[in-house]
């Protein structure tokens, strides 16, 4: 498995969150208080300026009915 970049993988979570809730016409606000995460949060995390933990994005993806996976295919795509 190739080496990842930190800041990229942060960018590339962030971007499929957004693109997960703007699919289903949610807003960071609906999110952050269906998830329990603050919205500015959620907006930092979308944007990849932070490094989110994996309870973060199971919250996050029970709010949203995802598998926390689908947070992760460009681990798979890569291989």
């Amino acid at each position: 498995m190739k080496s990842l970049n930190e800041k990229l993988v942060s960018k590339y979570i962030g971007n499929k969150l957004k693109e997960h809730r703007k699919n289903q016409n949610i807003t960071q606000s609906q999110l952050a208080y269906e998830s329990g995460i603050p919205r500015v949060q959620v907006g930092r995390i979308e944007r990849g300026e932070i490094n989110t933990t994996i309870k973060t994005l199971i919250q996050i993806s029970k709010a949203l009915n995802v598998q926390p996976s689908a947070f992760f295919d460009f681990i798979l795509e890569d291989e």
